[in-house]
């Protein structure tokens, strides 16, 4: 009886969807222009049929020593493969909250939260950047806003950058369509590595790891 209860032991553990591989974490630096403003930061952690991505942001703009502008944006995603399941998000923008809330039922994603909740079609996916499979897609859903947005990505091309103060080929992506055009870039196995975005005034959001 011993034995097969180690047995049934090992093959619980063997199953558990808990046991997943190391989260995979994404911590960026934040930068507008040239000045540091905060950081930005994405969690990751996969089963074998689901994934679990949460994100969070602090941004302070000081003028003259003083806090101009401040920004904080958390947020929960659970996606079934390249498809979002559900999005928690909370976002602080200069002292407008927002909430975005999404949960799917059968074929349809619910959006809600400030806005009047919209029933999305299909698999949606947000501005997951840390998925390549966002580089394929016409639309993406803004998780601050809760707007599915038509965009348009463009293959810039390849270029060197540098990555923790050494240089490194990657490959470089436009999305524009959304208020604000966004470049990214990934490695040759298409881990994300950097971003970068044009914001009011021609001044540059600007992410580094």
């Amino acid at each position: 009886m011993k034995g097969r209860a180690l047995l049934a032991a090992s093959l619980l553990v063997a199953s558990s969807p808990a046991l997943s591989a190391e989260p995979r974490v994404w911590s960026f630096r934040v930068y507008l222009d040239d000045a540091p403003i905060g950081h930005h930061s994405f969690t990751l952690r996969e089963t074998a049929s689901t994934r679990e991505l949460t994100s969070e942001a602090r941004f302070t703009v000081k003028v003259l020593g003083i806090n101009a502008y401040r920004y904080a944006h958390n947020a929960t995603e659970h996606w079934r493969g390249d498809c979002l399941n559900g999005l928690t998000a909370r976002t602080d923008d200069n002292g407008e909250p927002t909430n975005v809330n999404a949960s799917r039922a059968g074929e349809r994603l619910t959006v809600s939260g400030n806005r009047t909740p919209e029933a999305l079609s299909g698999c949606v996916m947000t501005f997951a950047y840390w998925n390549p499979a966002i580089l394929r897609e016409s639309r993406l859903l803004n998780a601050q806003t809760g707007e599915y947005e038509a965009v348009r990505v463009a293959l810039v091309g390849e270029e060197k950058i540098t990555l923790k103060g050494a240089p490194v080929t990657a490959t470089r992506y436009r999305i524009t369509g959304s208020k604000h055009p966004i470049d990214l870039w990934y490695s040759p196995d298409n881990e994300w590595l950097q971003l970068e975005s044009t914001i009011s005034g021609g001044r540059k959001l600007r992410y580094r790891l």
